[in-house]
């Protein structure tokens, strides 16, 4: 298990998903409106408002809270003005980083990602350095519990999902982002709801961390930039054993 789905399964275990509710749902509303602002507030004809409202629908937002997003996005309801920043950075033992911001004040949005990094062993990267290490892609992520595999697999390949994965505690979905609006339509068909559903950024290749004290510099860092208020998504591409997981919480 690496990236975005170790940093997952270490988030619901400490329980910091259903604390930080409130930060998830204004990740949710700024992609909203950026969305609605850049390709108009008609979803059918805006697939990046499409997946923003589905992945709200995901996570239980009101319709209310929505609409409300959408005008703000159009301007027909009074709104903030977001600008979108993409950092890349290295951080302990060179995990790449890659740090998608939505801010109002791009200023404060540079400074505060600088000094988090500088402050947890990592570094800004000049401008390609990381990105390419990233594919965009959908993810759906179901607990075990409430899913069958089989009915899982079935459902997401025909609708045009690329994989099924075995994740620990959970399976995922993975699909490409052209695909995420089809696939997320036929899972709601067939009855199968995900816990989480969103357009993210997975890892081509991951780099080991095989230290305990890196370890924990490397989920120190990822963890204080995913606080940050005007950071919208972080991904890296670290591997950490769970036996090395496992000595972190002792």
């Amino acid at each position: 298990m690496s990236g975005h789905s170790k940093w997952s399964t270490i988030k619901r275990k400490k329980g910091a998903a259903d604390a930080k509710r409130g930060q998830i749902f204004t990740r949710l509303i700024r992609e909203i409106v950026v969305a609605a602002k850049s390709g108009g507030g008609d979803p059918d004809g805006n697939p990046r408002l499409r997946t923003a409202i589905d992945a709200a629908k995901a996570q239980n937002m009101p319709k209310d809270n929505i609409e409300r997003a959408i005008k703000k996005g159009t301007g027909e309801l009074e709104g903030v003005n977001y600008e979108e920043i993409l950092y890349e950075g290295y951080g302990p033992g060179g995990v790449a980083f890659l740090i998608e911001v939505l801010t109002d004040n791009k200023n404060r949005a540079a400074a505060d990602v600088r000094h988090i990094l500088n402050k947890r062993g990592g570094a800004l990267a000049k401008a390609g350095a990381v990105a390419y290490q990233f594919e965009s892609k959908g993810v759906f992520t179901f607990d075990k519990a409430a899913a069958d595999e089989d009915q899982l697999m079935e459902v997401a390949l025909e609708a045009g999902a690329e994989d099924v994965k075995d994740e620990g505690d959970s399976f995922e979905v993975h699909c490409a982002p052209g695909d995420f609006y089809a696939v997320s339509q036929a899972l709601e068909k067939a009855g199968l709801t995900p816990t989480e559903a969103k357009l993210t950024k997975l890892p081509v290749n991951t780099v080991e961390v095989k230290e305990v004290k890196e370890a924990g510099q490397v989920l120190a860092l990822m963890e204080a930039l995913d606080e940050c208020d005007d950071v919208q998504a972080v991904y890296a591409n670290f591997d950490i054993d769970d036996d090395v997981l496992a000595q972190l919480d002792n």
